[in-house]
């Protein structure tokens, strides 16, 4: 198994790779080699916060100066840089949702769409380095990734599939699969979230880039825009709720499961975690997904104690109904929030600081919010002044 869902495994695979995070990461990482490890392979633990960036980060800069270790920390702030652009834009994912189920639509009545579809999905399409990128997907969880963005382009530009597809397939099959990231990185690729710029996957690059395994010929040639909608005025940010009194319930989300920080500041009576993985899609989201996901939270139950199961809104509303408020941490722009979005009764809901203090700076290009990542680590520098 590569990646086992207990914290202690996070912290584990967080601690062995702790000396790379410097100059090795950095000249290294656009290597898609087996085994993959020349990256963390940290991602399906941050995406449901089994371990947290505050955890990642400062074990980057226990190691490494700020210069040494600055690709590697790009890499956690691209993550969160995704996060508070979709919040101020919630739109771009209601839009993403409406392209998936009109491409849905289209695969039942178009037989030859329908079957380019189920090859790339199958891995069956005849282009040697893509179709293994999809079977290593289906079979691990996970990509290199240098390789979605190969298999992104080759989605859009060579098979000419729709991206939304490519999208969906990916978020029901990847463990670290997050709304923001995964919508927004295929976006970018299509030419619509970074107006005109798009990703062409060039044979030589794939070569060099795997070492020679792959040298797919046949590939598109150009990269055009994609049609899409313009990104939307930004909204304001979410800001966290008064906290409650009285009889108060806690309930949890794969989005955050790592609860200690909420745990500091309320008692409740109950603790419920409702799982939204099956609401990553319209189709079926895959059992290896799944199975991550529940293992995630039954460590938490070990850690924590008891936590009961909640699968809808109807269900969360009612367990709800025993409590004067319900805490929760914000569920980020996605499908756990929609369910969510559906509950009735009070809800307290709040926000990490670390999202607090670096989705501000998500108005526009990661080039600009790159410009605030020194502020944002001072934190960290005067802890470490401190030990």
């Amino acid at each position: 198994m590569m990646f086992e869902p207990t914290r202690e495994a996070g912290l584990d695979r967080l601690a062995a790779f702790g000396p790379k995070m410097g100059r090795a990461y950095a000249s290294e990482r656009n290597y898609d080699r087996p085994g993959h490890d020349d990256v963390s392979r940290l991602s399906p633990y941050l995406r449901h916060r089994m371990i947290t960036e505050d955890e990642v980060l400062h074990a980057a800069l226990v190691r490494h100066s700020h210069a040494a270790a600055e690709k590697f920390i790009q890499e956690v702030y691209w993550r969160t840089y995704w996060k508070g652009w979709l919040e101020m834009r919630p739109s771009v994912w209601t839009m993403y949702r409406a392209d998936v189920a009109a491409a849905l639509n289209r695969v039942q009545t178009e037989s030859g769409l329908r079957a380019d579809w189920e090859a790339a999905c199958r891995g069956d399409t005849g282009i040697e380095a893509f179709d293994h990128w999809a079977k290593e997907l289906v079979e691990t969880g996970y990509l290199h990734n240098h390789a979605r963005m190969w298999f992104a382009s080759i989605w859009i530009y060579t098979l000419n599939l729709p991206w939304a597809l490519g999208a969906d397939f990916f978020l029901r099959h990847l463990l670290d699969g997050d709304p923001a990231s995964n919508t927004l990185g295929w976006r970018w690729v299509g030419g619509m979230q970074t107006v005109g710029k798009t990703y062409l996957a060039r044979p030589d690059n794939i070569a060099k880039y795997t070492e020679g395994r792959f040298r797919p010929q046949g590939l598109a040639a150009f990269a055009p825009p994609l049609d899409g909608f313009e990104n939307p005025p930004r909204s304001p940010l979410p800001t966290p709720d008064p906290m409650p009194s009285g009889k108060l319930g806690l309930l949890l989300t794969e989005d955050d499961l790592s609860p200690e920080w909420l745990l500091d500041s309320v008692t409740p009576e109950s603790i419920a975690v409702f799982n939204g993985t099956a609401y990553r899609s319209p189709l079926h989201v895959s059992d290896r997904v799944h199975s991550f996901v529940s293992g995630a939270v039954a460590d938490l139950e070990d850690r924590i104690g008891p936590i009961e199961r909640l699968d809808d809104a109807a269900a969360i509303t009612q367990w709800a109904g025993k409590f004067d408020a319900v805490v929760l941490s914000h569920p980020p722009v996605g499908g756990t929030a929609e369910v969510i979005a559906q509950v009735k009764a009070p809800m307290s809901r709040q926000i990490r600081p670390y999202d607090q203090k670096a989705w501000p700076y998500a108005t526009a290009g990661f080039f600009k919010f790159k410009k605030a990542i020194p502020k944002l680590l001072k934190a960290y520098d005067d802890q470490l002044t401190l030990l």
